[in-house]
């Protein structure tokens, strides 16, 4: 005989699974990258509750130098880091298996980067190759990965040529940043030192040197701007760049490896007269909110609106981040909070998002770490 059962027993479990899951998205591995020249001691790994805004120590991978900017895979099974060491002392790659259970790093190997102070890493969604930008060498690697995450000794280096008008930045090539594109066919490159965005074709199924120049290999931006890091909008129709020498955003529509330019505003305040050393910028989850971090005496986030239409950006303001020297900063995937590493402040600070203003409140949590320069959220599952 088949028990009759109510739909009034059936909600609270069904309630119950929905909220567990709920809680669950909302937490977090925090991966922070650093320079060792302080207290650091490599990676720092942290658990962090959406939810409640707490932070707990989890892991520190030690022994790495200079891990300034770190990725990772997107099955969260490996995390690949740069040491950014130059001169005397190479610069490296690192790859690290990832226990999600435990929240350990361990180390699997490392491998010179073929060029000076390396300062960002990305990996392919397939996880077959890891690509990073030699800012010192003005060159990019591509290295092939094992089946493990492992770096193998199959690389294919690619070195740009040219400079800028300013003697002191511009002397040589600086490569930036190294991104995908979503459509997973292309890599963009800012290149500080010769004001371009270079564009490579890119084959992840590839076994052997997955780069090569697209059919409009590179577009210039304003003489010594120097592009440093960009960001996809959510639809993967437009792209924002960081220009870090001049301070400003440059917005572009992208489609098939071609970029076309659509606007260029200030990312200061209206007669600012600092030193101007923009860093990192990211899109809200939604899409309608786009933030840059400003160094030296800015000090600050600069806030946008982005037009669902046009993908025009208005300023709307700017947050203080309550530190000094803002590098890199995240959105947390829900777009609840933004946290934002202050390089010279030793610290992190965790702001609140109005997801409907786009504007930031301080929360009064705060991570001392020394020196942090990167961060990355994996979800907990």
């Amino acid at each position: 005989m088949r028990s009759k059962i109510n739909t009034w027993q059936i909600l609270p479990a069904f309630t119950l699974m929905f909220l567990c899951q709920a809680l669950s998205a909302q937490k977090y591995y925090l991966f922070t990258g650093t320079y060792t020249k302080g207290t650091s001691e490599g990676i720092y790994v942290y658990r962090f509750d959406a939810g409640s805004g707490m932070v707990i120590p989890v892991d520190t991978a030690k022994n790495i130098q200079n891990p300034s900017y770190l990725t990772i895979s997107r099955d969260g099974k490996s995390v690949y880091a740069v040491t950014e060491n130059g001169g005397d002392k190479p610069g490296q790659l690192n790859a690290f298996s990832f226990d999600s259970r435990q929240g350990k790093l361990r180390l699997l190997n490392q491998k010179n980067s073929q060029g000076d102070y390396p300062c960002y890493i990305t990996v392919s969604s397939n996880r077959k190759w890891a690509i990073a930008a030699n800012y010192g060498g003005g060159s990019l690697v591509a290295y092939k990965l094992n089946k493990d995450g492992s770096l193998t000794d199959q690389y294919q280096l690619i070195k740009h040529s040219g400079s800028g008008p300013n003697k002191d930045r511009q002397e040589s090539p600086h490569v930036h940043s190294t991104v995908i594109t979503p459509d997973g066919h292309y890599l963009l490159v800012p290149d500080l030192g010769i004001d371009k965005v270079m564009i490579y074709q890119f084959n992840e199924a590839s076994t052997e040197n997955p780069l090569r120049p697209a059919s409009k290999p590179a577009i210039t931006i304003t003489p010594g701007n120097g592009p440093r890091h960009l960001a996809f909008h959510p639809n993967g129709k437009w792209v924002y760049l960081m220009e870090e020498m001049g301070g400003q955003v440059s917005s572009w529509t992208y489609k098939n490896g071609n970029l076309t330019n659509f606007q260029h505003i200030d990312a200061h305040p209206e007669n600012y007269t600092g030193e101007r050393g923009s860093a990192d910028i990211h899109i809200s989850p939604d899409g309608k909110f786009l933030y840059a971090s400003n160094r030296y005496q800015a000090n600050n986030l600069a806030i946008y609106s982005i037009d669902p239409l046009s993908g025009m950006l208005k300023l709307l303001g700017f947050q203080d981040v309550l530190g000094s020297k803002p590098r890199n900063f995240i959105i947390e995937p829900s777009g609840k909070y933004i946290l934002v590493a202050n390089e010279e402040s030793n610290d992190i600070r965790i702001f609140k998002r109005d997801k409907e203003s786009g504007l930031l409140k301080p929360t009064q949590t705060i991570i001392t770490v020394g020196n942090p320069v990167c961060l990355q959220l994996l979800p907990i599952k």
